[in-house]
């Protein structure tokens, strides 16, 4: 099986906002960004997060595709579409120094997250008869997959840039998962 995740192209953050689960929207010109993506056609299965961030991307290629609310970005929880700069330090600072075991208010940690892809990421795997697949997430669902399969410190997950708009490919032969491109 050959398994493309993309990350959903650049979104409208000027103010920078913290956002995860809530729906924040894409550039304004983000049909300009989907011109420059490097999307087969030929995928038999396509997932996507039901953010619409990711949606769009499907709906813009006429994908025939369905959601999964397991490959959601983190959800950030009372932290949702605050100014990073206006998250109480108290509440901010424990999550920067533990952001595995330490949840913003009312959302969910990194363990916690990983749990809900890696469910989604095991009943993918084992599915017979599939070859190509298309999973259109975030770059927290997409690192998240790429530490099960190389097996890195948990805590380092965040030294993988995943860049807008572009794929990562895993394949998966006889459960063996190899990594054959990341950022095109």
């Amino acid at each position: 099986m050959e398994i493309h995740l993309i990350r959903h192209t650049a979104v409208d953050n000027p103010e920078n906002l913290c956002y995860g689960f809530a729906e924040m929207p894409l550039r304004k010109d983000y049909s300009e960004d989907f011109k420059s993506l490097n999307l087969d056609n030929d995928f038999e299965l396509v997932i996507s997060s039901p953010a619409q961030r990711c949606c769009l991307l499907a709906k813009h290629f006429k994908l025939h595709y369905s959601t999964d609310e397991r490959i959601r970005e983190m959800n950030f929880g009372n932290w949702e579409l605050k100014k990073w700069t206006e998250i109480p330090e108290e509440e901010i600072n424990p999550w920067y120094k533990d952001f595995v075991n330490v949840k913003a208010s009312g959302g969910e940690n990194l363990l916690e997250m990983q749990a809900r892809v890696l469910s989604f990421w095991n009943e993918l795997v084992i599915k017979k008869d599939i070859e190509k697949v298309l999973i259109i997430a975030h770059a927290g669902v997409i690192r998240l997959i790429l530490r099960s399969v190389l097996q890195f410190p948990l805590e380092n997950m965040f030294s993988i840039r995943i860049d807008y708009g572009k794929k990562v490919i895993i394949q998966v032969k006889d459960g063996i998962f190899s990594v054959v491109n990341v950022n095109i």
